[in-house]
């Protein structure tokens, strides 16, 4: 298994960004796609989760209301769209892969992508 996570770079404040992870599992559509964000000194966090199908989302309080996450199970990949970008939103940020549901801790994921990183300037 797989995990590949793209899409991150420098915006200003206020910006968007679109961060995309294509997965090579050959039954994508049976994992919980998950996606965490590190900051320097600090603990790996949730961010937000999709279910298999795509219709059940859940997200980390802060980002509700700016960040959307998406799947395609034709296409095998997940993104998260970020808009109204804040500075305490600079991570690195990294997709998972878990086959059950109500997780939102980093240690009880089973695959996990190389991250990408996010830097927001103001």
């Amino acid at each position: 298994v797989q995990l590949q996570a793209s899409g991150g770079g420098v915006v200003q404040t206020g910006g968007s960004l679109r961060l995309s992870c294509a997965a090579s599992i050959r039954t994508f559509s049976s994992y919980y796609m998950g996606w965490f964000r590190q900051a320097p000194g600090k603990e790996r966090e949730f961010v937000a989760v999709i279910s298999w199908s795509g219709g059940s989302t859940y997200y980390e309080d802060s980002v509700k209301g700016r960040f959307t996450i998406s799947r395609d199970n034709a296409k095998n990949t997940v993104d998260l769209q970020m808009n109204s970008l804040k500075a305490e939103d600079t991570a690195v940020y990294y997709c998972a892969a878990t086959r059950y549901g109500g997780r939102y801790h980093y240690t009880q994921y089973d695959y996990w992508g190389q991250g990408t990183q996010v830097t927001v300037s103001s």
